[in-house]
């Protein structure tokens, strides 16, 4: 077959393109590192001694030359890629850019590379309660850590307030579980203790990672694509999760519909229900109550985290329906704890600023309870300690009052992030404070930890206030709640959210542990 002569010359252009271009990415970063550099001043005497003035001036002149024809002043530009003004790291943009060509390099090549996206939980919840300067911090912190992690030609970048990218270098051989172990280093580096103004923090974060090789396609936005997937489902598990992309996430992740309606729909066909948490005495280790947690198990989907549907039912005004199923549920599900033979004191159930706006809240919770033949004590009504300090209307202050007033048990919860006032906790007659997962977390290893807990149990005493704990995940964490005198214990150390029909069997195998367990005593008893 003929070929024009213009085609060859194209062709032949395009092959010497392509040439330099792989010199470049492969020889560029080791002859301008500054060990290579650090020996142009012996290559200049050595040449002027052997060459004399003539070969020196030729490599005056041919070395910029050779710089220039392998990418240096190229490479200068390609650092001056804009940078977070905060950690330091390259941005999305950049990111892209270098994801594209790890992309073409591997499909290229063979070689083997792994993308991660690692996002730090609770961030909006960090930023307001510490403020957006303790979150830039934290940010900066976790960008270094994550960064020490990595080998050189690792690329790591911020892509988000609280999301960060990394990009392995490729390699030959990759496998899954080094790419697990990777992720597990990087996780255990960003929740390490974090100082901040004379005092300690902890962060968590969930990791989604994708090989290249199990991507869907050589494109790096389908990379991308799957290694967001993978994140949602890490962050689905819950705090600190880990997963890689399978191909069963793309099908959950590639259809897209309205999700409002759907949501609107799951709350009328019951696909949103409660699934309920445990909470136990550290006193007697029995079950003192279960929290009433939102969980929607969607028929393609599967479980959609709270974190997404819950704000389309604020936007679309469904709170209240909401509110409406969780007590239905949850008032069921005490009639048939106390059928099954099992003495659960109470059920908690969130109530946010939206519901306590209703004026009838009370009187619809007063025949709700007569309805299923209830006493009032048995139904804890949790509100969010920004209900007090976001200055509540009349509406909400009256509609707290006279839940009280009915003999429901008022929680606060997540206490210590929203600073509420010691008047503000008797003026709306709490009963209970629950202490945020954010102090309890690593409470058994950090003294600064410990030190707020006690605060927080003292204040407590003196008011004469029950108190729980949220977030326990270790048993030292239970013990030491325990010693310092908390009375209630609640986490996935104790027991994860579950359906109501999976509760039942969860209460005999733990009050069947209660039997032969060996009391905790507290401090000073």
């Amino acid at each position: 077959m003929h070929i024009p002569a213009e085609a060859k010359g194209l062709n032949m252009t395009q092959a010497n393109s392509g040439f330099l271009k792989r010199i470049r990415t492969r020889l560029a970063p080791s002859l301008f590192a500054p060990p290579i550099l650090a020996f142009l001043p012996a290559l200049t005497l050595a040449t002027f001694w052997f060459g004399g003035e003539a070969a020196l001036l030729w490599v005056a002149l041919g070395v910029p030359l050779i710089f220039a024809a392998l990418g240096a002043f190229a490479q200068n530009g390609r650092n001056a890629t804009p940078r977070d003004n905060v950690t330091g790291l390259m941005l999305r943009e950049g990111f892209e850019l270098e994801l594209e060509l790890v992309a073409k390099d591997c499909e290229n090549s063979g070689l083997r590379s792994s993308l991660y996206f690692i996002e730090i939980d609770d961030y909006k919840d960090l930023t307001i309660r510490e403020g957006q300067a303790a979150s830039d911090h934290v940010m900066q912190t976790c960008g270094e850590r994550i960064a020490s992690t990595l080998r050189n030609g690792d690329t790591v970048a911020r892509i988000g307030d609280s999301k960060f990218a990394v990009c392995l270098t490729p390699v030959l051989q990759l496998d899954l579980e080094s790419c697990v172990q990777m992720a597990g280093r990087m996780q255990a580096a960003v929740e390490g203790p974090i100082s901040l103004d004379g005092s300690t923090i902890y962060t968590s974060c969930s990791i989604g990672f994708c090989l290249n090789s199990r991507a869907p396609s050589s494109q790096p936005s389908d990379w991308s694509q799957a290694t967001n997937a993978a994140l949602s489902e890490a962050q689905q598990s819950g705090p600190s999760g880990i997963r890689v992309y399978s191909s069963d996430m793309h099908v959950r992740t590639s259809t897209r519909t309205n999700l409002r309606d759907e949501a609107a729909e799951a709350l009328e066909t019951g696909q949103i229900v409660p699934w309920f948490q445990p909470q136990i005495s550290t006193d007697t280790g029995k079950v003192t109550g279960f929290e009433a947690l939102a969980r929607w198990m969607h028929p393609v989907r599967g479980m959609v985290p709270p974190a997404k549907f819950l704000p389309v039912l604020r936007d679309a005004g469904l709170m209240e329906r909401l509110s409406q199923v969780m007590l239905y549920h949850s008032l069921t599900a005490l009639n048939a704890w106390d059928s099954a033979g099992f003495k659960i004191p109470s059920v908690g159930v969130n109530f946010a600023t939206q519901e306590l706006r209703n004026p009838n809240l009370a009187e619809n919770i007063k025949w709700e309870l007569e309805r299923f033949n209830l006493p009032a004590e048995r139904l804890s009504v949790e509100i969010l300690e920004t209900v007090m300090t976001d200055q509540p209307d009349d509406v909400v202050t009256r509609n707290i009052a006279a839940l009280s007033d009915l003999g429901c048990q008022i929680e606060l919860d997540d206490f210590g992030t929203g600073h509420a006032s010691i008047s503000g906790v008797r003026r709306f007659n709490i009963a209970r404070i629950k202490i945020d997962r954010s102090f309890v977390m690593r409470s058994d290893q950090d003294p600064e930890q410990q030190k707020m807990i006690a605060a927080i149990l003292t204040m407590a005493e003196r008011l004469d206030l029950e108190t729980l704990a949220e977030g326990v995940e270790t048993a030292g964490e239970h013990a030491l709640l325990s010693q310092l005198g908390c009375g209630h214990v609640q986490g996935f150390g104790i027991g994860r959210p579950m359906p109501f029909d999976q509760t039942l069997d969860w209460i005999t195998a733990h009050e069947a542990k209660l039997q032969d367990a060996p009391e905790i005593g507290r401090q000073g008893s």
